[in-house]
């Protein structure tokens, strides 16, 4: 597989930097604010298709855990289908050092285009994987496979895209712009949720969802990807890029910058964990331990991300105006004191209406973290290392805690033992607290 990854590496590479060159003249300093804008969006774009194709799998789990797991109840299945998702984001740090030292190297397009190609062939393989009454062992193989293909595009993803929209944008409004970044993340979980809403309310029986269904989205997903690398191949490199003295792209280069690694993990800990205990996780709480249906518990929680969304341009453009740092000790201070009495308030919620007020508050909380930490981790570090800097200690954090969250929460439910689950994420946000209350504002740092 390394083999064939330095193939595509090479191969892209010297197609996509002939096209820099002959493009030289129009540098992205030159852009008028239009074209910035539009770069931005299409940048963006990229990024929407990546999420929705890797959280396809989270939102349709509930359809396909037993054609992959067919043993055991409902918790057993979903805790294999846990795990895989969790071995996705063991992958994510690879993909964050494969990815960020060839954008620091070579161009944020170049790394954009390749990632996303990466991730076609990753929902491609999932969309046509027979199931376990077919081949047997070899099917949830063959979805660890593909899981670890798309957590390795997505490691790569989110450093350069953060990377790239901070560049793009310019300095008084570089919050906001690189909220966007989050805006198609949160846009591409929406987006498998509207396709199961879709499905499961307008076009097929949750039997037919169960037996063959599932495979739709990922079908979508890989066709949407060949859109998005048609798309990027057309980006514009960013100035700061093509004005670095020096293209390191490195671990010992790196390594250089110690407190700035730890600043990333502290900052990313407790975030990570309260993002996706209530995004990826939180449709599985609603079924399996509010009660609700999984049509309701869909809807509800569809309609609690589409609120999200909107908030992180909000959120961001605050933040232009009051630094980062005070937004960041917002999150940490109310998700220390509200996380508990949320969650409790969530596992005896009955009514639709209440659960989705609930989640609401929890992801604008949670916003004061996702609008701004990708241009936090952008301003911290120079452009030599930058994508590699932002995407690796991330990618670290995350494969350690967000992508296990849901492995946990699961587990201490199995246990008997699930509101310890709650106290657990408050005591992340409490570290991370610490960190933003200690480090430097970076507000205006990329020049």
């Amino acid at each position: 597989m390394w083999a064939g990854l330095s193939r595509v590496n090479t191969g892209i590479s010297g197609l996509e930097l002939g096209a820099i060159r002959v493009r030289d003249v129009e540098t992205s300093a030159a852009l008028s604010m239009p074209e910035r804008i539009k770069a931005i969006l299409v940048g963006s774009s990229g990024n929407l298709v990546e999420w929705y194709d890797f959280y396809v799998y989270a939102a349709f789990s509930l359809y396909f855990a037993k054609a992959f797991f067919p043993e055991g109840d409902q918790t057993a299945q979903l805790l294999n289908t846990a795990a895989i998702f969790a071995v996705g984001f063991l992958m994510r740090p690879i993909g964050a050092w494969f990815f960020g030292r060839m954008a620091d190297r070579n161009g944020r397009r170049v790394a954009l285009t390749t990632s996303v190609l990466l991730m076609c062939f990753g929902s491609a393989l999932i969309a046509v994987t027979p199931v376990y009454e077919t081949i047997g062992i070899a099917a949830p193989a063959i979805l660890l496979v593909a899981r670890m293909i798309q957590g390795l595009s997505l490691g790569g993803e989110y450093g350069t895209s953060a990377t790239y929209l901070s560049e793009m944008a310019t300095a008084d409004r570089r919050g906001f712009y690189s909220s966007f970044q989050y805006v198609t993340l949160i846009g591409g979980q929406l987006i498998a949720m509207l396709v199961l809403v879709g499905l499961q309310n307008f076009f097929l029986t949750p039997a037919a969802l169960e037996a063959w269904g599932w495979r739709i989205p990922f079908a979508i997903g890989a066709f949407l990807s060949v859109i998005a690398y048609v798309m990027r191949r057309d980006l514009y490199e960013t100035e700061a890029f093509k004005q670095a003295k020096r293209h390191e792209g490195s671990l010992s280069a790196l390594l250089a910058h110690p407190r700035e690694i730890a600043i990333v993990v502290g900052l990313t800990l407790g975030g990570t964990i309260a993002f996706y205990t209530y995004t990826t996780y939180m449709q599985k709480f609603l079924v399996n331990t509010s009660g609700f249906s999984k049509a309701t518990a869909t809807l509800v929680s569809a309609s609690a991300l589409f609120v999200y969304m909107l908030l992180q341009p909000v959120v961001g453009a605050i933040s232009d105006v009051v630094g980062r740092r005070p937004v960041l000790i917002a999150f940490g201070v109310l998700g220390v004191l509200c996380t508990v009495p949320l969650l409790t308030a969530l596992q005896a919620a009955r009514d639709p209406i209440e659960a989705f007020v609930l989640i609401v508050t929890g992801l604008a909380i949670v916003s004061c973290y996702t609008a701004i930490n990708a241009v936090v981790k952008a301003e911290l570090f120079p452009t030599s290392v930058r994508a590699l800097g932002v995407g690796l200690p991330y990618a670290l954090t995350v494969a350690i805690f967000g992508g296990t969250a849901e492995y946990v929460a699961l587990w201490l439910k199995q246990a008997d033992r699930e509101t310890d689950f709650y106290w657990y994420v408050t005591g992340c946000i409490a570290v991370s607290l610490v960190v933003y209350a200690t480090m430097r504002d970076t507000r205006g740092a990329i020049e």
